[in-house]
């Protein structure tokens, strides 16, 4: 896995190891990215279910401002450090090792809003329907904020995004097993 553009580009990341996790593919990271592309000068960036911080980073390399990255697993965040620390950009990174729902809590405490948010958690959950429901509960999206979510359950997480009636679906992809949705708050 590699940075595709911006300061860092061709930067090689360490990634976590073994079956449980599941990296964005690049074929779906230059899509997504290219769709984001205007929003990422001096956004305000969530990865919420991190993993090795590859799209944190990645919108970081292209222009956001702060990214605040935020996995439960400790070996998540000990790769996540090691690439922070190669792209020397420790400043511009906060990192949470949290559940998502206590580290969403803490945002909000905290009145953090965010420009981007990425929701991309282990496909066999429901946990982008929750994350969602606390995002608007606790207002952590800015007003022209957008949220992209990756999952392989598309149906079930629009019906459930639609039913939270604060939030608008305005692209939709498919790259094989995944599926990005963009999402921007109602106005």
């Amino acid at each position: 896995m590699r940075i595709i553009s911006g300061k860092h580009k061709g930067m090689k990341l360490y990634t976590l190891e073994g079956i449980d996790t599941r990296p964005t593919l690049d074929r779906v990271k230059e899509p997504l990215f290219s769709i984001l592309n205007f929003d990422l000068p001096d956004a305000t960036v969530l990865d919420l279910f991190a993993g090795s911080g590859a799209l944190g980073l990645e919108a970081l390399s292209r222009g956001a401002k702060e990214v605040v990255l935020c996995d439960y697993s400790s070996k998540a965040i000990h790769i996540i450090e090691q690439n922070v620390d190669k792209m020397k950009e420790r400043d511009n990174v906060k990192l949470l090792q949290k559940d998502y729902k206590m580290a969403l809590k803490m945002l909000k405490d905290e009145e953090k809003k965010f420009d981007i948010i990425f929701l991309d958690p282990p496909y066999a959950t429901n946990f982008v329907e929750k994350a969602a429901e606390y995002i608007a509960q606790y207002d952590l999206l800015k007003e022209n904020g957008t949220i992209v979510i990756e999952t392989d359950r598309k149906e079930d997480v629009k019906t459930d995004i639609n039913q939270l009636e604060l939030f608008d679906i305005y692209d939709e992809r498919k790259y094989g097993r995944a599926n990005l949705i963009f999402v921007k708050r109602r106005k």
